[in-house]
C-alpha cells in the first residue's frame, strides 16, 4: 500500500460509517423510547399502503364477520329447529320448518340477521314465517309481533348473559 493510497481508504472509510449512521438513523426514526407509542411506518389496508401507529384492534372485532356473542346466541335459540343456513361471515342463519308436536297443523321458519359487530338490540332482526294446513295444503299464515319480540329477547339476553360470562373470568 502506497502514501497516496491511504487517505482515499481513511475517507472511503469515513464516509461508509456516516452512511451506516444516518441509515440508522432513518430506520429507528419512527420510534420513540418510553411512553410514547412505536410508530408502524408501513401498513396495508384494504390492498393500500398507508402510514399509521401499531393500536389494538377494537374489542367488537372477532374472527366471523359478526359480533359473536349474538352469533353464539342465535344458534342456542334456534337449536330446537333443523338449519337449512347459516353463515357466520354474513351473520344470516336461517331454519328449516320446525312443526311442533303439540300442533301438527301448524309450522314455522325463522330467519335471524345480525347487522353489526356491536352488541346492542339494534344489531340483530328476526323475521318470522308461519304456515297452517288447511284441507292437506300448507297455507301462509300472519306471524304474531309478540312472537319474533320474544325471539329478539331470549336472543340479546342469552347474548348478555354469554359476554357476562366472558368478563367475569
Amino acid at each position: 500500500m502506497t502514501a497516496s493510497q491511504a487517505p482515499g481508504r481513511t475517507i472511503l472509510s469515513m464516509s461508509l460509517r456516516g452512511t451506516a449512521i444516518a441509515l440508522a438513523v432513518v430506520a429507528l426514526g419512527g420510534c420513540q423510547i418510553g411512553n410514547m407509542p412505536i410508530h408502524n411506518p408501513i401498513h396495508i389496508k384494504h390492498h393500500r399502503m398507508t402510514r399509521t401507529r401499531m393500536e389494538l384492534p377494537p374489542s367488537n372485532m372477532t374472527t366471523i364477520g359478526v359480533n359473536a356473542y349474538l352469533w353464539r346466541a342465535s344458534l342456542d335459540t334456534v337449536s330446537f329447529m333443523a338449519l337449512s343456513q347459516s353463515d357466520a361471515n354474513g351473520g344470516v342463519i336461517v331454519t328449516d320448518w320446525y312443526t311442533n308436536p303439540a300442533n301438527p297443523g301448524e309450522r314455522m321458519k325463522v330467519t335471524v340477521a345480525i347487522l353489526d359487530k356491536d352488541l346492542r338490540s339494534d344489531a340483530l332482526r328476526v323475521t318470522a314465517a308461519r304456515q297452517v294446513a288447511q284441507g292437506g295444503v300448507w297455507v301462509d299464515a300472519p306471524v304474531e309481533a309478540a312472537t319474533v319480540q320474544r325471539f329478539e329477547d331470549v336472543i340479546l339476553t342469552k347474548a348478555r348473559d354469554l359476554r357476562a360470562a366472558t368478563l367475569i373470568k
